[in-house]
């Protein structure tokens, strides 16, 4: 690393129009702003080179895929390597006829391809009808040793789910970016804008409290209606918070802009050090264990980690299908594939003690 005590990250708050070639050279824009002002890593906003068309569901938008690596990451690549930065930069990736994802690409300062993350958590929610078009990610959750620090990178709706956060940790993220695009409904904001967003920010800045890391997301400002009616009004607000939540850089509601903030990496040291306990910290290491909790052949395993043994034997007496049934759990499908023995089994562990899974459809 150029300075091994300090890295200066930049969240790129950018404004998306009707022509993804615009908005592609805009990001590039923005990017050399920041390098110029000292920015070693950079993350573009989720699907920055479109409007987010994921409010309707048309087949035409499937045109806007292209495969990862490709032309953009190419072209990046060139940016990356031309200012000496590392780039994030969220795409729709055509992985192969009908198969699609979420994908954030990690460019180093030599320009290649460092990795990718599909993103895991899909939404279909009015106006964020991603599972029309996404299918969940199958790479699992990564960290990456860049130029400029060992980074994690998970998009938008992961931020909702501490076990996405807590398994990026694992791999040895220091700081996890999540790309993103989220806004209010105009007809809720009213009523419901200001905890929308308090829950939104509330939740990643506990991400950086629980694994001792810094958290960056990186949102797009503007109202986009691209299927008609209100759409979404992009509440920006991007941000970056240190390992203890104290907010260190945020940027507006309604403005383009970059927001800039220095990692210091000794604070990722001395809060795990510290402040965590040590058992949690040698598993942050441990990447059998990661693998154990979470593996790669359950890409549908969208729940809570498992608890196991070293010998891969679990300690709580969970059943051999328990990936799959807190997966259909929180996919809200397939009751009926794993039926009332799921809800029982929830039931007599920690986990149906919870708030989250009582309010649901436990019976």
């Amino acid at each position: 690393m150029a300075n091994a005590k300090k890295t200066k990250v930049a969240l790129i708050q950018m404004r998306c129009g009707i022509d993804p070639q615009k908005n592609f050279s805009r990001a590039i824009e923005f990017i050399h702003q920041a390098a110029k002002k000292g920015a070693q890593v950079i993350c573009l906003p989720e699907l920055f080179r479109s409007q987010y068309f994921c409010q309707t569901e048309d087949h035409e938008n499937f045109e806007l895929a292209e495969e990862v690596p490709g032309r953009s990451t190419s072209a990046l690549g060139e940016v990356a390597r031309e200012t000496g930065t590392v780039i994030i930069a969220s795409l729709f990736e055509k992985r192969s006829a009908g198969v699609y994802h979420n994908t954030a690409a990690v460019i180093d300062t030599d320009g290649k391809l460092l990795g990718k993350y599909r993103k895991m958590h899909i939404p279909d929610d009015p106006l964020y009808h991603e599972k029309f078009y996404f299918a969940p990610g199958d790479l699992g959750f990564q960290a990456w040793q860049t130029t400029h620090g060992k980074i994690g990178v998970c998009v938008c709706w992961d931020q909702w789910y501490p076990e996405a956060a807590r398994l990026t940790a694992l791999r040895g993220a220091e700081i996890i970016f999540y790309p993103t695009a989220i806004g209010w409904h105009p007809s809720e904001k009213k009523n419901f804008g200001t905890a929308q967003h308090s829950a939104w920010e509330t939740i990643q800045r506990s991400h950086a409290i629980a694994n001792g890391c810094y958290v960056a997301a990186a949102n797009r400002v503007g109202q986009e209606a691209p299927a008609g009616g209100d759409g979404i009004e992009f509440w920006g607000q991007s941000f970056v918070c240190g390992p203890d939540g104290e907010i260190i850089a945020k940027g507006s509601v309604d403005k383009e802009e970059i927001v800039i903030a220095d990692v210091e990496w000794v604070r990722v040291n001395e809060h795990r050090t510290h402040c965590l306990k040590p058992a949690v910290l040698a598993s942050c290491q441990d990447q059998q264990a990661a693998s154990l909790c979470f593996p790669e052949t359950e890409t549908r395993c969208f729940g809570f980690p498992l608890c196991v043994n070293d010998d891969g034997n679990d300690r709580e007496g969970f059943p051999k299908d328990a990936p799959a049934m807190v997966s259909a759990f929180f996919d809200g499908t397939d009751h009926d594939r794993v039926g009332c023995r799921r809800c029982d089994w929830l039931a007599k562990t920690r986990l149906g003690k919870c708030s989250l899974f009582s309010a649901r459809h436990l019976h």
